[in-house]
């Protein structure tokens, strides 16, 4: 009884933030219906995802991978998964490649998937092939939306070099279509990139649908990240949703993530 009066202690406070699911990431491997009950218990209105192989998610499928999430009275919004391109791209495969996305947009929609986000890609080394990777973006978003979702590409640091005088970042924001790719800026690593996120929101307004809300390790624990000013632009930013990250602790990862959502929770920045 106790403990359900500690959850329900919880719950005045409503603020839809979602929880990237690799934070949690060996929690999830020793325990995956204990992990998913202490986030739910936290109050995360939901998860994004970072297991999805040959269409399951977490060895799951994925409608008994939407069940889990639902049934604990969380929403599964998104999800992290991606195909890089061959080193040398026009000795890409592309019949397999398309068949490879065609198979993961079918399961990431059965799953109840709104978004599937590229985490990462390779650091290319001529402005020809970053423009392929654009090209190849746009078409996976085509495809994401003919079939109802939302196709994104998360960026790290790296995104903040140079190639051939251009800054990388820029460059895909210019030469990928709106309508087709949206970003999930994660803003600890724009700030690691030397670059301010509200910056980039006045830079390319609307093209930001999704934040990572992330810090070095608990979210305020550094004071690098200007919290209260991103959350002031979200508006600016086109940001539909905010999901936590937590990679590296002082605590726990269970407690880091606790944590990270009080600070959230608490902070008059952060809109009911």
């Amino acid at each position: 009884m106790a403990a359900n009066t500690a959850i329900q202690a919880k719950k005045p406070v409503k603020k839809d933030i979602f929880l990237q699911l690799y934070s949690v990431r060996d929690d999830i491997k020793s325990d995956f219906n204990s992990t998913l009950t202490k986030v739910a218990a936290m109050g995360y209105t939901g998860i994004e995802a970072a297991n999805y192989d040959n269409g399951k998610f977490y060895g799951l499928t994925p409608a008994a991978f939407k069940n889990e999430i639902e049934k604990r009275g969380m929403k599964v919004l998104s999800s992290h998964t991606g195909k890089a391109l061959n080193d040398n791209i026009s000795d890409t495969n592309w019949t397999e490649t398309w068949a490879w996305w065609d198979t993961a947009i079918a399961a990431h929609k059965a799953a109840g998937m709104k978004y599937i986000v590229t985490p990462w890609m390779p650091t290319v080394k001529t402005l020809a092939d970053l423009k392929a990777y654009c090209d190849y973006y746009n078409k996976i978003g085509e495809k994401c939306n003919a079939a109802g979702l939302r196709f994104g590409y998360h960026n790290h640091n790296f995104e903040f070099s140079k190639i051939e005088g251009e800054t990388m970042y820029d460059f895909m924001l210019k030469n990928t279509d709106p309508a087709k790719v949206f970003f999930q800026m994660d803003v600890y690593w724009v700030v690691r990139g030397g670059q301010s996120p509200v910056d980039y929101f006045n830079k390319y307004p609307g093209r930001f649908e999704l934040l990572h809300i992330k810090d070095n390790k608990e979210l305020g624990q550094s004071g690098m990240v200007g919290f209260d000013a991103i959350f002031q632009n979200t508006k600016k930013a086109g940001a539909k949703h905010f999901v936590v990250e937590v990679e590296n602790y002082n605590f726990t990862p269970i407690e880091s993530v606790e944590k990270s959502l009080k600070y959230l929770l608490n902070s008059p920045f952060v809109k009911k």
